[in-house]
């Protein structure tokens, strides 16, 4: 990548070299031969890939899933789904899932409120642009195409940043806000725009001439000085509008434009850079001022808010280390006073209004984190050289309570499930760790329709340690598929904990070894859309709260009628999946009990009988399942039994979202018609042969033994 800016050797091993250039980072451990690369694809790179992008802001879409949107530095603006990329499948590579929407490498991105397909994107020298990915069309419509490079911010009559502001109002989706010195708003996607007020920053004549030198001055744009840096549309009204210049300077109207007011904060020292206001989505005339001043040489984070639209500001930064200034700073849309902030050293979070702070980094690398955007129930950030993150399922953050801590145990409210898309995600906190920790789910009628025990032990690797023990035991031997593997409980570790639900409900009865052709016999049917609920026992606490299941919003032509009849259909096949293995584990049973009793009574007359009924019982079992399966390629030598039938079938069903189609409940009678003269074979041989069996042995049970007197 071009434009390199940092060489790191290792003073202990100078073949381990890492390279800083505006792609992110590459690393070589050949002394540069050879360099990674996010492709990975010629010999010789090392497995070191990660992504690397300097992301300067972020955006999500209205999309479902959102999709999350970007500008990285050098490169273009992308986006890309949060999650669910499995239906771009047919449409793209995998590995490239984004795709570019207009703009460049430096600039803000709005998607459109009213239209997820259209996309507002900014680049340097004031370039903004309209593109629609329905049709790939991309025009220009900034309000002021005069371009410029090389020139100082003086000689320019508007004044366009690196990375100028592009906003949607929050009160009416038709209105576009833009800035250079001025504020500049269109009611028409970009066609026409109006200059709304005058020169908003410090514009200090010492700051707007000449920059860079001897060499070369590179002006054209992040050297563009004295602009408008931030606007913030009022949640409220159309007519409040907040705004912050990268002089220092922050200003305020509430009639729409006619009049503007000063208000920067008392204590925000001269020619600091106002990098985002955040409007309060809950108080009218509450708004948050991020600022940061690291080109000054100071590093310290300066963050304000108010509550009286800008006459008074107070700082909060206390939690907030000394070095970490802020890029950007949001409140939570859904709980009044959650805050989030975007340091150069990851993410903080305040529960109090910003009176307190605590990291909120987590497994973060240390990383500049330039923004930060709230989706529905998630928290994305934008980071310069790590690319995009996201914190899924913020609910227990927007729920927490000082109190939750000395609770014997919590249980949060989940956010709704979304089949398909979203699991069911349950937190919970302990006070302290717990030999036993219970978690069930009931449907609307309080039956449960799934359960998990978790205990100290049931960690993962405990697990797989079993599961060594028990592939090395003679039982298993010869067995090198179908062993069916202990669910990994929740955990019971002290402070807050978490366990996700695939939301499908218990599975079949199945046996070990069992090997089942192109499906999957271990999990059970999907729950369908619907109220539920979950339960949490664990610490001598109970506690129960509601769960919501969706069905996924970009169906079409489902209803949740529908998944509920896929849903009853595929629970009666796995009942019968049930019933199958069963016969089996019972037919199992019933030879070795015939081949034990009749070597315990000692009647060698009884043998032959004893091995008629175990062929008998051997002859139901093949129909039932296919014995000599030991591996998972041989079904494609031995031909599939009736579980494996009903399994396939349950899975062609659990293919998608929809009313079940005429055809699955013929087949489904039919093998269940299959299966019943099977149980029934199975049910006279218990009743018959084994019977007489028994009647036999006990009929000769007080005759001498042979040998005895």
């Amino acid at each position: 990548h071009d434009d390199h800016h940092d060489l790191w050797i290792d003073p202990t091993n100078s073949d381990r070299m890492v390279n800083a250039n505006d792609g992110g980072g590459t690393v070589s451990v050949n002394a540069g031969k050879t360099w990674t690369s996010v492709l990975r694809s010629p010999l010789g790179w090392t497995s070191l890939a990660f992504p690397t992008a300097q992301a300067y802001r972020v955006a999500i879409t209205k999309d479902f899933p959102y999709h999350v949107c970007g500008a990285q530095q050098d490169n273009s603006t992308f986006c890309l789904p949060s999650r669910g990329w499995d239906f771009l499948d047919v449409a793209a590579a995998q590995g490239d899932y984004f795709y570019e929407v207009g703009g460049g490498e430096s600039g803000y991105i709005a998607p459109d409120p009213r239209d997820p397909n259209v996309f507002y994107a900014g680049s340097q020298g004031g370039y903004l642009t309209r593109y629609d990915r329905s049709t790939g069309e991309l025009r220009e419509v900034q309000p002021y195409p005069r371009f410029f490079s090389g020139e100082p911010a003086s000689s320019l009559p508007e004044r366009w940043q690196w990375t100028f502001p592009i906003v949607f109002s929050p009160r009416n989706a038709r209105v576009l806000y833009t800035s250079s010195q001025h504020l500049f708003k269109s009611g028409n996607q970009g066609q026409t725009w109006t200059k709304i007020s005058p020169d908003l920053t410090r514009g200090d004549p010492a700051t707007l001439g000449m920059s860079g030198g001897p060499i070369t001055h590179d002006m054209n744009g992040p050297e563009i000085y004295g602009t408008i840096f931030t606007v913030a549309p009022s949640f409220f009204d159309t007519t409040t509008i907040w705004t912050g210049s990268d002089d220092g300077v922050a200003h305020l109207t509430r009639d729409g434009g006619k009049n503007w007011r000063k208000i920067t904060p008392s204590g925000l020292p001269e020619f600091s850079r106002i990098s985002l206001i955040e409007a309060s989505p809950h108080r009218p005339g509450t708004a948050f001022l991020a600022a940061k001043r690291y080109q000054l040489d100071d590093r310290a984070p300066y963050l304000y808010r108010t509550h009286d639209y800008g006459a008074t500001w107070t700082k909060i930064v206390t939690g907030i280390r000394d070095d970490a200034y802020v890029h950007a700073v949001r409140e939570d849309p859904k709980r009044r006073g959650l805050l989030y902030a975007g340091t150069e050293h990851g993410v903080y979070v305040s529960f109090d209004d910003g009176d307190h702070w605590s990291s909120l980094s987590l497994n973060l690398p240390d990383v500049q984190v330039p923004d930060l955007v709230v989706a529905e129930h998630d928290l994305v950030i934008a980071t310069h050289g790590r690319s995009m993150w996201i914190l899924d399922d913020i609910e227990f953050l927007r729920q927490f309570d000082p109190a939750i801590v000395t609770a014997a145990a919590h249980l949060y409210r989940p956010k709704p499930a979304v089949r398909r898309v979203y699991p069911a995600v349950f937190h919970y906190t302990l006070r302290e760790a717990v030999d036993t920790v219970r978690l069930a789910v009931l449907d609307s009628t309080g039956v449960v329709v799934r359960e998990w025990t978790g205990t100290a032990a049931t960690t993962d690797s405990a697990i797989k340690a079993g599961l060594k023990a028990a592939a090395d035991s003679d039982s298993l031997k010869g067995c090198v598929a179908g062993r069916v593997r202990p669910e990994v409980g929740p955990p019971a570790r002290k402070g807050l904990n978490q366990f996700s639900w695939d939301l499908t409900i218990a599975g079949p009865t199945v046996f070990d070894c069992m090997i089942i052709w192109s499906a999957n016999p271990f999990v059970g049917p999907r729950a369908p859309p619907g109220r539920y609920a979950v339960r949490l026992i664990a610490n001598g606490v109970t506690m129960t709260k509601p769960l919501i299941i969706r069905r996924d919003p970009r169906l079409k032509g489902a209803t949740d009628a529908d998944l509920h009849r896929q849903f009853a259909l595929a629970r009666s096949i796995r009942d019968r999946e049930s019933a199958a293995n069963e016969a089996v584990v019972r037919i199992r049973g019933l030879r070795q009990q015939v081949k034990d009793r009749v070597q315990g009574a000692a009647r060698p007359e009884l043998v032959p009988l004893a091995e008629q009924i175990g062929q008998q019982l051997t002859a139901i079992e093949e129909e039932l399942y296919q014995v000599r399966n030991r591996s998972g390629q041989d079904p494609l030598n031995f031909p599939i039994k009736l579980n494996n039938r009903l399994a396939k079938l349950r899975d062609f069903l659990e293919t998608g979202d929809a009313r079940p189609a005429d055809s699955y409940y013929t087949v489904f009678r039919e093998l269940s018609a299959e299966l019943d003269r099977h149980l029934g074979t199975l049910k006279r041989v218990e009743d018959r042969e084994i019977r007489q069996l028994d009647v036999r042995i006990r009929s000769g049970a007080d005759r001498p033994r042979p040998g005895q007197p």
